[in-house]
C-alpha cells in the first residue's frame, strides 16, 4: 500500500515538473526574436557595453580590437522596436544609442570608435593578385592642418630622384576615411634601370594639398624629405588589401609618420 501511495506521489510530480517545463518553453519562446550583430573595430582604451532595451549582451567590446559579437532579443506582445545603446563601462558615456525595429529582421550594426568619436570601418577591398589597395584615414595631429589633401602612391627612382605616380586618392578630409586606392603592386630588386641608368626604386606614398602637386608641408615649419617622408604602406611586391590610420610623427624638421592602426 505503501509502495502504490509512494510510486503516485511520484508520477503526480513528475506530470506537475513536465507541465511547468512546457509552460517555460511557451514563456522563453515566445514572440519574434530579433538577431543583432556589431562589426568593426574598437580603437578606443575602453571596454564598451552593448544593450538592447535592459537586455545586455553576453560579451563586451573589448579595447583595441577588431569587433565581431553577436545576440538575439525576444520581443513580446505588440512591441514593435527596441533601443540599442553601446557605452563606455567606466565612464557610462552613450557611444552609440539606435532604434530597431522587429520589421527590419536581422540587423548588423557597424561601429568603429576612437578618440571619443563613432564611425563607421570601412571594408577593404577583396586581395587581387599583382594589385596593391589601401584605405587611409590621416590625423595631422603636429601640423594641425585643416585642408583637405590627395595622397598619391606611386614608384621613387632614387638615382635620378623621379616619382612616377601609380594613383591618388582624392579630396581626403582629417580625421576620415578615404576610398579604396588600388594600384599594381612591382618589383623593387636591385639592377633596374630608369632611362637607361641603374637605380634602385621604392614604393612611396605622397600627401599633397588637394587638387595640387604642392606637398602639404609647404609652408609650415617641416619639410618632406623624398627618401624617408611616407604615408605608411604594404611591400610593392605584395599582393595586400590594407587599412590604415596615421598620424604625424616628425623628427626634427623632417616630417614623419607613425601608424596607429594597421588592418
Amino acid at each position: 500500500m505503501k509502495t502504490n501511495q509512494l510510486y503516485l506521489l511520484l508520477s503526480t510530480a513528475l506530470i506537475m515538473l513536465c507541465n511547468a517545463c512546457k509552460k517555460e518553453d511557451n514563456f522563453l519562446y515566445k514572440g519574434d526574436i530579433l538577431p543583432v550583430s556589431i562589426t568593426g573595430y574598437n580603437a578606443s582604451s575602453e571596454y564598451l557595453l552593448v544593450k538592447l532595451d535592459t537586455f545586455s549582451f553576453k560579451s563586451e567590446l573589448s579595447p583595441n580590437t577588431m569587433i565581431n559579437l553577436s545576440d538575439a532579443y525576444t520581443f513580446w506582445g505588440d512591441q514593435e522596436k527596441v533601443n540599442l545603446t553601446i557605452s563606455e563601462k567606466s565612464t557610462g558615456k552613450k557611444v552609440l544609442e539606435r532604434a530597431l525595429k522587429k520589421s527590419d529582421g536581422p540587423t548588423t550594426v557597424n561601429l568603429f570608435y576612437m578618440n571619443g568619436e563613432v564611425s563607421e570601418l570601412p571594408q577593404k577591398p577583396s586581395v587581387e593578385e599583382g594589385k596593391n589597395s589601401v584605405i587611409y584615414m590621416f590625423k595631422p595631429t603636429i601640423t594641425k592642418y585643416s585642408g583637405a589633401v590627395d595622397i598619391a602612391l606611386g614608384k621613387f627612382y632614387v638615382t635620378p630622384r623621379v616619382f612616377e605616380e601609380l594613383g591618388r586618392i582624392k579630396n581626403l578630409k582629417a580625421n576620415e576615411f578615404s576610398a579604396a586606392l588600388t594600384v599594381p603592386s612591382f618589383s623593387t630588386a636591385a639592377g633596374q634601370l630608369y632611362n637607361g641608368q641603374a637605380t634602385s626604386v621604392s614604393f612611396r606614398a605622397r600627401i599633397y594639398k588637394a587638387g595640387t602637386n604642392e606637398l602639404y608641408t609647404e609652408g609650415s615649419a617641416y619639410t618632406w624629405n623624398v627618401l624617408s617622408s611616407t604615408a605608411p604602406l604594404p611591400p610593392a611586391s605584395s599582393s595586400a588589401s590594407k587599412l590604415y590610420i596615421f598620424e604625424e610623427a616628425p623628427s626634427g624638421v623632417n616630417m614623419l609618420f607613425t601608424k596607429k592602426l594597421e588592418l
